[in-house]
């Protein structure tokens, strides 16, 4: 047994571990498959124990795999915390989805006046799935979104605080039957396809969230669509395609189309900072500060009492009230 351990074959088991899957561990870690296989290998060597069962066709871990995991993730966690803590703070990557989404950008700014010596980088992921494995791998730090959306696996390896009930809307094209509506209740979509993301594999929880509110409904979620990014592409795929875009109250208005609330009932997007768990920085309490006063004064985690939002998003979003 060594004196001591690097703290790199750690993360690299870690890793593995997490992934049971070298090529896509590598790919988290941002090195080469061979050079993580190194890595492995060589902390096995150093424990005197194998930690994997390797086929052609699965990965696995073995006893002391399993038995070394929860003691590596601490040590990992410890590691995070002390340089978090020890002189000047690094950096804190922020995803904060998308440009001009409103919830997470008036949190990250009212967090750059609280804590104006610290630096706080926006990055855009745009949406919590594809962002939730960059923040297990360290490549970000925080991100927003629906963590109820998420899978189990990588709700495990965060944490969370709510920040905002954000009621949703519907993007129509100008000359969309609906877009001289004010607000448009959720009764008047019927017999439409409305455009959610489907078939974007960073964004399934937002999916998710429209399957759940047009059910029974008659409202169908688009077909899937080649992504879309940047305004100029979004806008061809509206005008292509004619459908609604479901989004959000904030949404940034884009030419040649209207924005239109939501009603009857008033559809909930349940929005939660996000972050590894485990993870220290001064930044992380400016931004958690910054969302509790943001959301006190403007009244974010009071639920209207026409809001829907499914069950699982009520329970997570509860449990810190």
């Amino acid at each position: 047994m060594p004196a001591d351990l690097d703290p790199r074959l750690l993360r690299s088991f870690v890793t593995v571990a997490e992934e049971l899957h070298f090529t896509r561990a590598a790919a988290r870690l941002y090195v080469s498959q061979q050079a993580l296989s190194r890595d492995v290998r060589r902390l096995e060597r150093e424990l005197g124990a194998e930690l994997f069962v390797r086929t052609t066709r699965q990965v696995t871990l073995t006893g002391d795999g399993e038995r070394l995991l929860p003691y590596a993730r601490r040590v990992l966690r410890a590691q995070d915390e002390l340089l978090a803590a020890c002189g000047p703070a690094r950096p804190m990557l922020v995803d904060v989805n998308s440009p001009g989404l409103g919830t997470p950008r008036r949190v990250l700014h009212r967090a750059r006046e609280l804590a104006p010596e610290l630096e706080l980088m926006a990055r855009f992921e745009s949406g919590l799935t594809g962002a939730a494995g960059e923040l297990l791998a360290g490549r970000l730090d925080v991100s927003f979104g629906r963590f109820a959306g998420l899978g189990p696996a990588l709700r495990a390896g965060l944490e969370q605080q709510p920040v905002r009930y954000e009621p949703m809307a519907v993007i129509l094209p100008e000359g969309h039957r609906l877009a001289a509506l004010e607000r448009v209740p959720l009764a008047a979509l019927a017999g439409e396809s409305v455009y959610a993301g489907a078939g974007n594999p960073r964004t399934p929880e937002w999916t998710d969230l429209a399957h759940r509110l047009f059910e029974g409904r008659r409202i169908e979620v688009a077909a899937p669509f080649p992504l879309a990014i940047g305004e100029e592409a979004f806008q061809r795929m509206m005008a292509k395609t004619g459908n609604p875009v479901l989004a959000v109250v904030e949404f940034p208005p884009l030419p040649g189309s209207v924005r239109r609330p939501l009603v009857d009932p008033v559809p909930l997007s349940p929005v939660s900072l996000v972050w590894r768990r485990g993870f220290g920085h001064p930044g992380l309490t400016a931004l958690r500060r910054a969302a509790a006063l943001i959301g006190a004064e403007n009244g974010w985690l009071r639920r209207p009492s026409d809001g829907w939002i499914p069950v699982i998003d009520a329970e997570v979003m509860t449990v810190h009230d």
